[in-house]
């Protein structure tokens, strides 16, 4: 993991999970997941963390999710939480709340469509 000189890396304690929205959301992908056997604190921010840390910190937290065979599940775990600290899925708390919006987005601009049709067909 790359650390600046003179500057120890800083690592946080983990905060506690949240009970899943549904008891099957807690589903086997939890004890697939890569990041279970590396350091917690990797994924998640210690509290003033100066920015080169946290971008070194979080490039790392990515590389161990990119090897992970249950990424997809705990991206869309996060996403549908929605998770609103640390790395999941490969994706930061800030590209998630990107992600989240695209998605409202699409849903909205689908909804559209689907009305729009729906008028054109009745006419």
């Amino acid at each position: 993991m790359l650390q600046l000189p003179h500057q120890p890396l800083q690592v946080a304690a983990v905060p506690p999970q949240r009970a899943p929205a549904r008891e099957d959301e807690a589903g086997p992908w939890h004890a697939e997941a890569v990041c279970r056997r590396d350091e917690a604190g990797l994924f998640f921010a210690p509290s003033k963390e100066p920015t080169a840390a946290r971008l070194a910190r979080e490039a790392a937290a990515k590389r161990v999710c990119g090897r992970c065979p249950v990424m997809v599940e705990c991206r869309e775990h996060a996403l549908l939480q929605p998770e609103p600290y640390g790395v999941w899925g490969g994706l930061t708390a800030a590209e998630r709340r990107v992600a989240l919006a695209r998605r409202r987005r699409r849903e909205v601009e689908l909804r559209k469509a689907a009305a729009t049709e729906r008028i054109a067909q009745a006419g």
